[in-house]
């Protein structure tokens, strides 16, 4: 017997006969190994004041497409590794006994225009909240030495523009906001949503979190700054 995810990889490709076992043992270390980096990810996040409540999400992508990602609705400092489901490049679950985040869409629309892309990641800090609701629609970051964080900029002198995207409940209709957007301006590494939140990714789990640390970092700058203009 292959069981569910033998029978998945074989309908999408894998050869069934000679090494199955060992492709199928390969993909389910790939699963769990995954499943860890993002379970100690949601826990590190969550204890900078990140992913407060049940709030955020995350994903991967697996070598052969499938994406892990968080399972709805669960404490992002308090994940399991069964807390980590399969998606395929659709968005649709390969695990019929678990539901995948509400926002699975904004992920797989992030990996199919970003074929290097291999993770994302989605918060909600005070900075990502109050920032997004204080700067109309973009953000925009220049002449930070940290800058130098984000793949492709080797200097101060540069400037990373973050897009604001009014929120919306209606998650197809923000994915083609953001798609629209992203068909005008390619070279990004992050946008905002009102209100809500950040997502950035990476073409490795550590790259989208330095993303994610530098953002949270420059944004704070961005606040103070605000802050002390205004008094």
């Amino acid at each position: 017997m292959l069981g569910r995810y033998g029978a998945h990889l074989a309908a999408t490709g894998w050869s069934v006969v000679g090494r199955v076992g060992e492709n199928v043992e390969g993909q389910r270390y790939a699963l769990q190994d995954m499943a860890g980096r993002l379970v100690d990810a949601g826990r590190r996040l969550y204890e900078r004041g990140w992913v407060p409540a049940t709030s955020g999400n995350f994903s991967a992508r697996l070598d052969d497409g499938r994406i892990a990602i968080t399972v709805s609705g669960r404490h992002k400092g308090e994940l399991v590794d069964d807390d980590i489901m399969l998606v395929d490049a659709d968005g649709d679950a390969l695990d019929s006994s678990k539901r995948p985040s509400a926002e699975t869409l904004l992920h797989v629309r992030l990996y199919r225009r970003f074929p290097d892309a291999a993770a994302v990641l989605h918060t909600h800090s005070v900075n990502d909240t109050l920032i997004s609701r204080t700067r109309g629609d973009h953000v925009a970051l220049d002449d930070y030495e940290l800058l130098k964080a984000f793949r492709g900029v080797n200097t101060h002198d540069a400037r990373i523009r973050v897009p604001i995207f009014d929120n919306d409940q209606d998650m197809v209709r923000l994915a083609d906001r953001v798609d629209a957007y992203m068909d005008a301006h390619p070279e990004l590494h992050a946008y905002l949503i009102a209100g809500h939140g950040l997502y950035t990714w990476g073409t490795s789990l550590e790259e989208a979190l330095r993303h994610l640390e530098a953002l949270e970092f420059l944004f704070e700058c961005e606040m103070r700054l605000q802050g002390a203009v205004m008094r």
